[in-house]
């Protein structure tokens, strides 16, 4: 009776092969490159990330020259 009830189940969908790997990729809602009404596209959001590191890494490294130069100022360090 087990056997009868193995076979009457629906085949699975594997997703970790070849063909369940490219029906899953069809199912997935890709980003635009380019805005489109309201949503920003790719190039909109890596364009605000770069400004955005960009001023952080300046922000950091003019904070580490005040430090050092306050530090030598008072004499601390070489």
């Amino acid at each position: 009776m087990a056997d009868e009830k193995k076979t009457n189940k629906p085949v699975k969908d594997h997703w970790l092969t070849i063909d369940g790997v490219k029906k899953e990729a069809k199912r997935v809602r890709w980003p635009k490159w380019k805005t489109e009404g309201n949503t920003p596209g790719i190039a909109a959001n890596t364009g605000e990330v770069l400004i955005f590191s960009g001023f952080f890494c300046a922000f950091f490294v003019l904070c580490d020259f005040i430090v050092t130069f306050l530090l030598r100022f008072i004499g601390i360090g070489a």
